[in-house]
């Protein structure tokens, strides 16, 4: 059974930090690729960012280009999202999720419950 868990989120100042992980076991971590994804109240979720299974190619939304950086640790099977330069229009619950295998596949097929990033004064 595929489980994800996701830390590290929480209440920031604009213009501060923080550093998302999620956990992830029941499944051989190093033969996908993992991605972060959020949902604002009212909108719909979006795909962040993702990182390929060696981590040799990430991709982000354009809103998070320059401060937002996924990576990944395959010996600790988790995966990061280091989140600089914090806008309240960050704010959104953050899932991290395991892309399905299949190459051309681009849903994601396991989900983290979800943490909870505020971006306030």
């Amino acid at each position: 059974q595929v489980h994800l868990v996701e830390s590290g989120g929480g209440l920031v100042q604009p213009g501060g930090s923080l550093r998302l992980s999620c956990a992830a076991s029941g499944l051989t971590f190093d033969a996908y690729t993992m991605g972060w994804h959020r949902q604002a109240p009212g909108k719909e979720r979006e795909l962040v960012a993702y990182i390929t299974k060696t981590g040799d190619h990430t991709n982000y939304t354009d809103s998070v280009k320059g401060r937002f950086t996924i990576s990944r640790d395959n010996y600790k099977n988790t995966v990061y999202l280091q989140m600089n330069s914090l806008k309240p229009e960050d704010t959104a619950v953050y899932q991290c999720a395991v892309k399905n295998i299949i190459p051309w596949v681009q849903t994601y097929e396991y989900w983290g419950q979800g943490i909870q990033v505020t971006v306030s004064a």
